[in-house]
């Protein structure tokens, strides 16, 4: 594979066509001998007869798979740090039940390994969300993986959704503390009534501003309002199948966007999910039933789930499983029946959509962030990897078969280079 773009770009906005390989646009049937054109960080042209304009620079992809980057759905890295203990662990503010307020961007250290990782498995978008300790956890972000000075740089969007926590970790949280929520009730009753509030601050602030009439904000109660109004999706984490009933009961009662995440028992209510139409981000799958709500787990439910026509994705939950090994958990779903098309959907599209962000990533196609990953083969055969990382169009990860004696290396363009 031949290359003729700079080594350490200076912008995280470039232009770069990637010729020659077998383009995979995921919403779109594979385009033999296609090229990807991108110009200043967005994509103009996806095909086989593509005219690449003077001065852009070419990559030679040597027939191999371009994809475009994946996106991890639902994950901590940059709030929870590896490697660094409490110090770097920001994940969860387990003081207050109702954490609406609390934001995932204001915990981000772009510096984190994690991210790093990301690259090499050929993730170029993550949600970043609080944990699940809290009945409601705070605000989650969409950021790229790469490219910014500050993570205010990377955003995708800076407002996505709002976790939310059923099941075992809120009511074991509180539990210890001897308060509120300490059982399953407590737990959704401390939902309800959350939104309950927000309804009653949503009347009270329309009428002040009707009259004209000053009104004092609220935060927590601001960002269930923007959840009633749609502007936010409700990211439930629940494993169980009567956990995951409780999520659409409430879902329900207040009328808001619903996304299951995890929902690694959710075969068993699989039919009645594809009814309401509520997707679901499932997993971490590498992992053993460390919990009673796990009992249940299985990879082949992520086939079941999508048969019965709910709208899948997959995570990690980052740091729980590598985020590098993203689609290594969609390899071992196909080997336990999901269909592979689908397998590449909830890894690019379904999370893009499912959250939002379809506008700016997910695919590749017109109009799209040039966030694109040249792989040796198939992605979803285990021995390919991650060959080239664009985001945006920059080129900020390389794999070197030569370094380390032959073994080979990942390569990033460190921060430090890119805006030297």
């Amino acid at each position: 594979m031949t290359s003729t773009y700079p080594t350490a770009p200076g912008t995280t906005r470039s232009s770069v066509a990637v010729t020659n390989g077998y383009v995979v646009p995921v919403a779109g049937d594979p385009v033999e001998n296609g090229t990807v054109l991108i110009e200043n960080g967005v994509i103009t042209a996806v095909g086989a007869d593509v005219t690449v304009p003077d001065g852009v620079p070419t990559v030679d992809a040597g027939g191999r798979w371009v994809l475009p980057g994946f996106v991890e759905a639902h994950g901590h890295v940059g709030v929870h740090e590896e490697a660094e203990g409490w110090a770097g662990d920001d994940t969860n503010e387990k003081t207050a039940p109702n954490g609406a307020a609390f934001r995932a961007l204001d915990g981000i250290n772009i510096e984190e390994e994690g991210f790093r990782d990301a690259l090499a498995g050929g993730v170029t978008s993550v949600v970043v969300k609080p944990g699940s300790a809290n009945p409601i956890g705070g605000q989650t972000v969409a950021i790229k993986t790469w490219g910014g000075r500050t993570v205010d740089e990377q955003v995708l969007r800076e407002a996505v959704s709002v976790k939310s926590a059923l099941g075992e970790n809120p009511k074991r949280v509180y539990g210890e503390q001897k308060k509120t929520p300490s059982t399953r009730l407590g737990v959704a009753s401390v939902i309800r009534q959350a939104f309950l509030d927000a309804q009653h601050y949503a009347a009270a602030r329309a009428a002040a501003e009707e009259k004209g009439e000053p009104f004092a904000r609220d935060l927590t109660k601001e960002t269930l309002a923007r959840v009633l109004d749609g502007e936010l999706a409700w990211d439930q984490h629940t494993h169980r199948a009567d956990d995951i009933a409780t999520a659409m009961r409430l879902a329900d009662e207040f009328g808001y966007r619903l996304v299951v995440n995890h929902g690694t028992d959710g075969a068993a209510v699989a039919d009645v999910l594809a009814e309401k139409g509520v997707p679901v981000i499932f997993g971490p799958m590498f992992t053993t039933r460390t919990k009673v709500e796990l009992r249940n787990r299985d990879i082949a439910h992520l086939a079941r789930l999508a048969e019965a026509g709910v709208t899948v994705a997959i995570t990690t939950d980052h740091p729980v499983v590598p985020i590098n090994f993203l689609v290594h958990q969609a390899s071992l779903a196909v080997k336990e029946g999901l269909d592979r098309q689908v397998a590449l959907e909830a890894l690019t599209v379904n999370p893009a959509s499912i959250l939002g962000l379809d506008d700016r990533v997910g695919a590749l196609r017109p109009g799209l962030d040039g966030d694109v990953v040249i792989w040796s083969g198939d992605p979803l055969d285990v021995n390919a990897r991650a060959e080239h990382v664009f985001v945006t169009g920059t080129a900020v990860y390389s794999w070197d078969r030569d370094a380390d004696g032959g073994r080979g290396a990942g390569r990033v363009v460190e921060r430090s280079a890119r805006f030297a």
